[in-house]
């Protein structure tokens, strides 16, 4: 769980067969995920939903927030690059940079798709 620094805290946990949401008190963005049938995401699909992510924080004011999140994505964007495959770690340094930039990204629909990912890769 991460704390946004004004009382509230944003946790991403195991969702399985129910739905994933990530938002603050303002919005909330849900994306159900079909249960444990559903294969896990690919690299490049993982590399794809990071992209989009990095593509949509574009539109967002520049600040130390969205620097850290933007670096964050880089350098997953690069290890999965390189590697071609999502080594171990990958995923819950995603999960936690979601978590801790929730309050910027609630209201960008990426940011669901990519926590999505993320949840059916292992919670």
């Amino acid at each position: 769980m991460e704390s946004n620094g004004d009382g509230s805290s944003i946790s991403i946990g195991d969702v399985s067969g129910s739905a994933f949401s990530i938002g603050g008190d303002q919005n909330t963005n849900t994306v159900n995920h079909g249960g444990t049938a559903e294969a896990a995401p690919g690299a490049e699909e993982l590399l794809e939903a990071v992209r989009e992510l990095r593509a949509a924080l574009v539109r967002l004011p520049r600040g130390p927030e969205r620097s850290g999140l933007d670096s964050a994505l880089d350098e997953a964007a690069g290890e999965l690059e390189e590697a071609g495959e999502i080594r171990p770690g990958l995923p819950a340094r995603l999960r936690g940079a979601l978590e801790r930039w929730a309050p910027l990204v609630e209201s960008v629909s990426a940011a669901t798709a990519l926590g999505e990912l993320l949840v059916s890769w292992g919670g």
